[in-house]
């Protein structure tokens, strides 16, 4: 059990001070406000299958009834029953912290939206058609209309009986108390299991009643912990659920990040060639004709002349820098094509094999790209290959690209940055990667990313 102050009444019933702390009041008070909470879906749920139970206990089997009774059961459930739980929920939430003082989780929530702990996006109140149809077909929602069914039913039932056991035990302490109340010759004093007429015969029943005592905050805690329990259950959420709901959010945020950083680079990328370049080219132009007019041998000839070679300098990084952003090859010919000027401008030997039926979607090309280029980089720089290869195939909804080299191995993320940023990379596109690089070599990357083709194509 968790250490320090109890959370739940359930923890609460190992405390050594449970008869004189608050929690048997707090359960006192959870159990007595159950009733009044459970009369809505008593009397919009549970009548028709309590009359069936009635009807079966008191002998009649008549096939016709039975089947009215289960009909209209079930009709009232599924037409009354998610209209009338989701408002019951959320003041049971309230409700539990009573005896539960952790957070459930779903207070905040939209119980028309399944999406649990997340507001509902393309919030639609002018819809109500939309949200009755949301909300019917929520499992929430259904989850929150077992409870108001158990609610209805099985809750009084418990509740009254534990509320029986603390009046009968009080019955019992009293009973003398009312034996001399009684004028003489009155009647037995009804004591439950029996009744007595003179002091001395209920003496036994206030004996036991003394006894008892001591377990009554015991009895009413667990009632109350056990309630909350099947009610923190179906209400808070399954925790499976929860973390789906989170991680499919977490999925479509890195998505959307990933597309908005992409068209960003395009914007740059486009800028530049369009912009920049354009304007460096001109005065690039403009420098060599005005070293052409100049007089060789005068100083403004030099100093145009050095202006002029560093322009075409400039302008020659500022062309890597914008096929760095985005290669024109990829954009053009695709990804095999891409492949192949890398391995053209790679220091070592590269053999690229590309099996792809078409053109990949924007974003998987891009992010297969880089990957392979800043694996040759690092091939180039530390492995200590004299040959590389690539490996590009597509199997189903998988693009896998493996990079290998007969270098001396060992690479290992721990020790940089670079292969921890290709992780980072790849995660992003929802893929995985995969190294294997014993010491001696040779090294393998293996990167899987998932190629679905109603994505943004680059065509």
């Amino acid at each position: 059990m968790r250490r320090g102050r109890p959370r739940t009444a359930l923890e609460a019933l190992s405390l050594r001070w449970l008869p004189v702390s608050g929690w048997p009041w707090r359960s006192a008070g959870y159990l007595l406000t159950t009733l009044p909470m459970a009369v809505p879906p008593f009397v919009v749920l549970a009548i028709p299958w309590l009359v069936l139970l009635a009807r079966l206990a008191a002998g009649n089997y008549q096939p016709g009834g039975i089947v009215v009774l289960v009909l209209l059961g079930v009709a009232m459930t599924a037409a009354f029953g998610p209209l009338v739980a989701p408002p019951l929920a959320r003041l049971e939430r309230l409700r539990l912290r009573l005896v539960d003082t952790r957070p459930t989780g779903t207070d905040d929530q939209d119980p028309t939206w399944p999406g649990v702990g997340f507001p509902r996006p393309g919030s639609e109140p002018n819809r109500p058609l939309s949200r009755l149809r949301v909300r019917y077909t929520s499992p929430a929602t259904w989850r929150e209309v077992a409870y108001a069914w158990l609610l209805g039913t099985v809750a009084p039932a418990l509740t009254l009986a534990v509320l029986l056991v603390v009046l009968m035990l009080a019955t019992f302490l009293a009973s003398p108390f009312l034996i001399l109340a009684q004028p003489p010759g009155g009647a037995p004093v009804a004591l439950g299991f029996g009744s007595a007429e003179t002091v001395a015969e209920a003496v036994p029943y206030a004996i036991a009643g003394i006894l008892a005592l001591p377990l009554i905050p015991y009895l009413l805690t667990l009632a109350a912990g056990g309630h909350a329990a099947v009610a923190r259950a179906l209400l808070s959420g399954d925790q499976t659920e929860r973390l789906r709901a989170e991680l499919v959010e977490v999925a479509q945020s890195r998505l959307r990040l990933a597309d908005a950083f992409e068209a960003e680079r395009r914007r740059i990328e486009r800028d530049l060639h369009d912009g920049a370049q354009q304007k460096l080219v001109s005065l690039t132009l403009h420098l060599g004709l005005a070293r052409l007019d100049l007089p060789p041998d005068s100083p403004a000839a030099v100093s145009v002349a050095t202006a002029h070679e560093q322009a075409k300098q400039l302008m020659n990084e500022l062309r890597q820098l914008i096929h760095g952003i985005r290669p024109q090859i990829l954009t053009d010919l695709g990804l095999p094509a891409a492949l192949g000027e890398l391995a053209d401008q790679s220091p070592v030997p590269v053999t690229v094999d590309a099996d792809l039926s078409g053109r990949l979607p924007s974003q998987l090309e891009h992010t297969a790209y880089f990957v392979a280029a800043e694996a040759l980089t690092n091939v180039a720089k530390h492995s200590g290959a004299t040959s590389a290869t690539v490996t590009v195939r597509q199997r189903g909804t998988v693009l896998s690209l493996e990079i290998a080299d007969n270098g001396r191995g060992g690479a290992d993320p721990s020790r940089g940055s670079g292969l921890t940023g290709l992780a980072d990379r790849v995660a992003v596109a929802g893929g995985r990667l995969l190294l294997s690089s014993p010491d001696g070599g040779p090294t393998v990357l293996r990167v899987e990313l998932p190629c679905h083709r109603n994505q943004p194509s680059s065509e």
